[in-house]
């Protein structure tokens, strides 16, 4: 089950990312905000300005929250791709694009507040996260570009139903490669957003935490996870609407 790796089958993964990251603001953005930013005088300061060490250690933080997206994807890509190497089963292929596009109707519902299907699949991750957790205590204030890029390395295997619902996708890939372009893809459709909280801090924050923001972009998703439902269902036939859904590519 290989799913073509070009940039009209990435579009959909950069979006979803890109809609995706209000929940990042709505859920982790002040967590974001105190670990991107370098640590600030005690005294207060009537405007705070971007600096060229805000800059860093927020580009620092979030190249190490990607790789980890991206590691992930490898690992999720390399061990789909053995498994239908072994099955080789056209059925296992539909139905792993009809679960993935499921995933996305999950993740705008989510968005919406009117699921939380996937609050379930975050809570199953908190075992893992219970044993990364005390690391990215170690890691302590983020000083330093190095340490920064090791939060972040950290920060990307938190438990989150946004991840979750886009590493179904990377399953597609059929490789450890695909799976990581997916997610790096993924990934970078997050960076504005998290990028921006992490520089321009609580106002932002609040802004992209309104609820006509997130349910705009829950819209989205949806729309994007029903419009493939429909084309893998045959009642689209190929065209230039696979740009903005996930459907079966051309087999590698």
């Amino acid at each position: 089950m290989n799913l073509s790796l070009n940039g009209i089958n990435l579009l959909p993964a950069f979006l979803v990312g890109l809609a995706g990251s209000v929940h990042c603001a709505g859920m982790c953005g002040g967590i974001v905000g105190a670990l991107s930013a370098p640590p600030r005088p005690a005294f207060p300061v009537p405007v705070r300005t971007v600096t060229a060490p805000d800059a860093v250690h927020v580009a620092s933080y979030n190249a190490g929250r990607i790789a980890s997206y991206a590691a992930a994807g490898a690992l999720a890509g390399g061990v789909a791709g053995g498994a239908a190497s072994l099955a080789g089963l056209p059925v296992l292929q539909a139905g792993a694009y009809v679960i993935a596009n499921l995933m996305l109707v999950a993740l705008g519902l989510y968005l919406m507040d009117a699921w939380h299907g996937l609050a379930l699949l975050e809570r199953s991750g908190q075992a893992l996260w219970r044993r990364i957790a005390p690391l990215l205590r170690r890691v302590g204030p983020a000083a330093t570009p190095g340490r920064m890029f090791a939060a972040g390395l950290l920060w990307g295997w938190l438990p989150c139903g946004m991840v979750y619902s886009v590493l179904v996708t990377a399953m597609l890939s059929g490789s450890a490669l695909g799976g990581a372009i997916v997610m790096l893809a993924f990934g970078l459709g997050t960076l504005p957003m998290l990028a921006a909280i992490g520089l321009a801090g609580v106002r932002l924050r609040s802004l992209f935490g309104l609820r006509q923001v997130r349910v705009a972009c829950g819209l989205l998703i949806l729309g994007f996870g029903l419009l493939g439902l429909w084309r893998a269902a045959g009642g689209l036939p190929a065209s230039w609407v696979d740009v903005l859904c996930l459907a079966p590519g051309a087999e590698a």
